[in-house]
């Protein structure tokens, strides 16, 4: 049947595919949201309570959503000591679109000319905050099938989230990810075990091709949000109790089978009611579940309220808040490191808060865990997965891997540039007059971004767009650990397949190099 492989199947499937290695790239710059609390003339706490916000990253007129996912593949690919003809997928995930034709996945094939690499599928997939992941099982579902030709995958995810004046603008945010997908991953995907849920609603979208801001409805998109995260959840639950059933284990699932849950984060808050919202589903699932004593204690009055009937009840979402106050801060409150200094990402969002979870814990705390994770995009398209971490902890293993290339993130972070909230309002003026306008020379300095990172040089009159990439020896304003992390945290990882060549590494010095998007 569908879904189902026969049981001489499985022997062919590549063993534990999932993701090898995670890289995540941020503007250099953030702008403080108490101090755009008072500059905007709200309340305090509208934006650090309200949102859960602290920080929020933007770009200036110099990056652009080709020059994030130059950088942060370019990054995986020095920090991991591979080469670019290992990699035999690559797809983009973004809704950030300056060209109706042209692929952001083109542009980032600049990168593979020198390996002479052109053999490479995948082009960009589009759904709002959602693409990214659409990327990623792509990777996975191609490593798993018949078209695999034994090297790796990459799944990018990137954004520059921006709104207009007004109560939206504090959920923006930018930056990118790129996911390195094979076999034998330190963070396998449970095969057959997605809840996917889609439908169409007008939550939020971006119909206007000359502008960078979505048309968005606020309580629609919550509502679509929650009622998404409802029915993956329990689409999820559905499968894993019938994968349980097949195995002989007599249990029932719920959120404590989930070492950690992380969510897309359109804002902190949303992911705190989402996690009380999962608590709600299993206490309605669990008709006898004991209101007396633990996580259901006082709960017997809402025994039967209808999900559907609960998305702005507040006495609900109080309780359930309450309730799962602990199980945050266990397996949710981490997730957020990226989101509450950083801002929503759109399609890097939930691999944010996976990062966040990775960088926080020590490889042996998370060998053995299953990581729950939720991603969701307006219009509406949804899924809930689950990832197993290696049981491998020991130094060298490919999770010890993993969690030191994460482990200066929050020095990241914290190496930051604030900005006021007037240039911060003066850069997203620049960036709405000057949007899709050629030819055009940026105006932002290039010594204010992090070494090694890509950035936008000109776009001449028939919006061909030029990039070029900071010296990574520049000693001017440094991302901590980027500099030294070519030799300090640089990771080797074989071909996927032994048979895979293997170039060695350039010898070339880390000098500015320029490239285009290409002649049409």
């Amino acid at each position: 049947m569908p879904g189902s492989a026969p049981a001489n199947g499985e022997a062919t499937w590549p063993k534990d595919v999932g993701v090898i290695a995670l890289e995540i790239y941020f503007p250099s710059q953030y702008v403080d949201q108490a101090e755009l609390e008072q500059f905007d003339g709200v309340s305090t706490g509208k934006y650090t309570v309200g949102l859960g916000q602290a920080r929020m990253g933007f770009c200036s007129d110099r990056e652009d959503i080709n020059s994030l996912c130059l950088t942060v593949v370019q990054r995986l690919m020095e920090r991991n000591g591979l080469s670019y003809d290992q990699v035999g997928r690559l797809e983009v995930g973004t809704e950030t679109i300056i060209d109706k034709s042209k692929s952001v996945k083109t542009v980032v094939m600049q990168l593979f000319e020198e390996s002479g690499n052109t053999d490479v599928e995948g082009i960009d997939t589009t759904n709002a905050c959602y693409g990214g992941t659409a990327a990623l099982f792509n990777a996975v579902n191609w490593v798993e099938s018949s078209s695999w030709d034994g090297r790796y995958a990459l799944a990018v995810a990137g954004d520059i989230a921006v709104y207009a004046t007004g109560s939206a603008r504090p959920t923006g945010g930018a930056g990118a990810i790129a996911m390195l997908v094979g076999p034998n991953a330190p963070l396998a995907f449970d095969r057959g075990l997605r809840g996917t849920h889609m439908q169409h609603a007008y939550d939020f979208y971006k119909p206007d091709m000359a502008s960078e801001y979505p048309v968005v409805d606020g309580k629609l998109s919550i509502e679509c949000y929650l009622s998404a995260l409802d029915r993956c959840y329990s689409v999820y639950r559905n499968k894993i109790h019938a994968q349980w059933q097949r195995e002989g284990v007599d249990k029932r699932f719920s959120l404590e089978d989930f070492g950690y849950m992380v969510f897309h984060s359109p804002y902190c808050k949303l992911v705190q009611k989402s996690l009380a919202r999962l608590v709600l589903s299993d206490f309605l699932s669990h008709p006898r579940s004991n209101t007396e004593t633990g996580p259901f204690s006082g709960l017997e009055a809402f025994r039967e309220v209808k999900p559907e009937e609960t998305y702005f009840n507040r006495d609900v979402e109080k309780a359930f808040m309450k309730a799962s106050t602990e199980m945050f801060d266990q397996k949710t409150k981490a997730s957020l490191l990226v989101s509450n200094q950083n801002g929503n990402m759109y399609t890097p969002s939930v691999y944010g808060c996976l990062a966040s979870v990775i960088a926080q814990h020590t490889p042996q705390h998370l060998a053995g865990q299953r990581i729950g994770l939720f991603s969701y995009g307006s219009g509406f398209a949804a899924t809930l997965y689950s990832l197993r971490v290696s049981q491998d902890a020991t130094p060298g293993s490919g999770l010890d891997k993993l969690c030191a290339s994460l482990c200066d993130l929050k020095a990241r972070l914290d190496s930051r540039r604030k900005v006021s909230p007037a240039m911060f309002a003066e850069n997203m003026q620049l960036r709405e007059d000057t949007h899709h306008l050629a030819p055009y020379v940026p105006q932002g300095a290039v010594e204010e971004l992090f070494p090694g990172t890509w950035h936008l040089t000109r776009v001449d009159e028939k919006h061909r767009r030029e990039y070029s990439r900071r010296s990574l020896n520049d000693d001017l304003p440094l991302e901590a650990g980027l500099v030294n992390s070519t030799t300090a945290t640089e990771q080797h990882i074989p071909s996927p397949v032994k048979k895979m060549p293997r170039l060695p590494a350039s010898t070339a010095g880390p000098e500015a190099v320029t490239v285009s998007n290409g002649d049409h």
